[in-house]
């Protein structure tokens, strides 16, 4: 077949593909005139031959236009403003109330906040975002619902527990790596007294936790996605399975998410065909100290090579060890926040070219507890690269 004295060998397949779309899609008369209009349906052939060039292995997806994140937001509160990472916060509260009466409003705040810094930065309008996608771990999702009334971006709601935060990134990559937007919102978010009222005790009660338990991270995260501008690409993302170990105790959420994890990490190097040291960086979601000395157990025993400084966890990385957090942090806004932040600072300033980050959630609900349930878990790794550091 010949495209304007080329054979289709000789061109890229997404310059190939441009092409042909062009005259079609603008009109197909015009096209006609001058001898280069495709049937339509080659059209529909040529993107599900596309489809399958991005699908790699069973779960992963290469992207090839390598969507960017093109800015970020994020915010946190007191804690978070005490922590580690407290500098790679766009945004600081100094209490957990956020002006609001109740800490499910709040955590609406925290999210609307890290959206509204993230179109601030890049120079955009809300209304030109074409549509966001996020969540969190509260019933139906209200403070994401109800951040997403205020911002009045068309939204697709996600729950993933502690991993939405790169479900929706993911996500978001391949609806713009396909055209489906020119900017396109993701992000997570949790509330500490929010979150542990729901799935544990309200923190006023003063209960106490065992050491394998983890401090809920009170933030939001979001980061704005585009075809076109600079900053770190999206490169490609394997989905996760869920994996059921058997464990019952809600206050060990890293145990029982740390085979997930490994999973998901397995997969992604076998389908991309990589080895770990090609990551300067593997992080994982909120697997906190005993998920992620599980984890690397599992990848000894499993003969995986990850080396142990270049596999870290965000959860490890927020609080100050001095803090109260027992095993680490956990919660939908961890990953969000660390990796929005203090994460692509450090690409940005060129100490990380390559990292896989890998989201960690529990897919429990207080009703799946109540009726002895054991603790499903699931995990998503994404891919970002960044090679214009300084």
């Amino acid at each position: 077949m010949y495209l304007n004295g080329k054979t289709t060998i000789d061109l890229g397949y997404t310059e190939y593909l441009n092409q042909i779309k062009r005259p079609v899609l603008k009109n197909c008369n015009e096209a006609c005139l001058i001898g280069q209009a495709i049937p339509m349906f080659m059209i529909m052939i040529l993107n599900k031959a596309r489809w399958f060039l991005m699908l790699t292995g069973h779960r992963t997806w290469v992207f090839d236009q390598k969507p960017a994140i093109i800015s970020t937001g994020t915010v946190g509160g007191p804690f978070e403003a005490n922590g580690m990472l407290a500098l790679d916060f766009d945004l600081l509260h100094s209490d957990l109330w956020l002006g609001q009466d109740s800490y499910e409003k709040a955590h609406k705040i925290l999210l609307e906040e890290a959206c509204q810094k993230a179109i601030e930065k890049a120079g955009l309008q809300k209304e030109q975002i074409q549509f966001f996608l996020g969540g969190d771990l509260i019933n139906q999702l209200t403070p994401t619902s109800f951040a997403m009334r205020t911002l009045g971006v068309p939204f697709l709601g996600l729950f993933g527990a502690c991993s939405t935060s790169m479900e929706g990134l993911a996500l978001g990559a391949y609806i713009v790596n396909n055209k489906g937007a020119d900017y396109l919102l993701t992000g997570a978010s949790s509330h500490n007294a929010a979150v542990e009222k729901q799935f544990r005790y309200p923190t006023e009660y003063g209960g106490q936790k065992p050491p394998t338990a983890q401090w809920t991270v009170t933030g939001a995260g979001a980061a704005l996605l585009s075809s076109a501008g600079d900053g770190p690409r999206v490169t490609s993302a394997t989905i996760g399975r869920v994996i059921d170990m058997g464990m019952t105790d809600p206050l060990n959420m890293g145990g029982a998410m740390a085979p997930a994890a490994v999973d998901t990490i397995e997969a992604h190097l076998k389908e991309r065909n990589v080895d770990p040291s090609y990551y300067d960086l593997i992080v994982t979601g909120d697997l906190g100290q005993i998920g992620h000395d599980i984890s690397l157990e599992l990848f000894h025993k499993h003969g995986t090579p990850i080396r142990e400084e270049q596999y870290q966890d965000c959860g490890l990385m927020i609080y100050r060890e001095e803090q109260p957090v027992l095993s680490g942090a956990s919660g939908a806004g961890c990953s969000a926040t660390v990796v929005y932040g203090h994460l692509l600072n450090r690409m940005k300033k060129g100490e990380l070219k390559r990292m896989l980050v890998v989201a960690t959630g529990a897919l429990l609900s207080p009703l799946s507890f109540q009726q002895n349930e054991t603790i499903p878990c699931i995990a998503h790794a994404v891919s970002i690269e960044y090679e214009n550091g300084p």
